[in-house]
């Protein structure tokens, strides 16, 4: 089986969790230049009035120089944690599953967090956690253009128009009634819905 090569996001689209739940290696490009409108920063959720993004606002370079995604500070000027927050408790406080969750989830958005790599991977680690999936823990030493035949890159993912191979099928959500099926939205999405069922999903989604 071949290593996928992946961005870490901002708790990911359903569909990046895919093939970790069907054991695939991951490996996390860590060495690349940050680009703005990926789901490096960014992440979306169901809201009574449709689809949702929540934006983590990062500290820019004053001369417009590009920086590599492991050096991105948040900018923490901004009361972003609190709002996206109470946009989840908001969206979620009615699904099936957000009490069950909550507590431990709450602890991203009360503890300081000053680089967007870091604070992503803590992300990765809670879903890792709370669906009891293994955590990839390799990271990319170096980056490459074009990767070796053993690797696959997955690394345009990150792009929220980017692309992603993958069927994932309708699952009932807060607002299906009024929004209809809202696909491949943030993993708490599917988290908050599903419960511990969101693993068995993962795994018949097609990798």
């Amino acid at each position: 089986m071949k290593t996928l090569v992946l961005c870490p996001a901002y708790f990911a689209p359903i569909a990046h969790w895919v093939p970790l739940a069907h054991s695939t290696p991951i490996v996390w490009e860590t060495q690349d230049h940050y680009q703005k409108q990926t789901y490096r920063n960014r992440a979306y959720i169901a809201t009574a009035n449709g689809k949702l993004m929540l934006n983590i606002p990062v500290k820019h370079t004053q001369k417009g120089t590009h920086q590599k995604y492991q050096e991105v500070r948040i900018e923490n000027d901004f009361p972003w944690q609190q709002q996206h927050w109470k946009s989840l408790e908001s969206a979620y406080r009615s699904s099936p599953f957000f009490e069950f969750y909550e507590d431990d989830l709450n602890v991203l958005y009360t503890t300081p967090a000053l680089t967007l790599l870091d604070f992503n991977m803590r992300c990765i680690r809670w879903v890792c956690e709370s669906l009891q999936l293994n955590a990839p823990e390799f990271t990319t030493t170096n980056y490459q253009k074009t990767l070796p035949s053993e690797h696959t890159d997955g690394r345009d993912w990150i792009h929220a128009k980017g692309n992603q191979p993958i069927g994932l099928d309708p699952y009932i959500q807060v607002f299906s009634e009024k929004n209809g099926f809202l696909a491949n939205l943030s993993i708490l999405d599917l988290i908050f819905n599903e419960g511990p069922n969101a693993v068995s999903y993962l795994k018949k989604s097609r990798p």
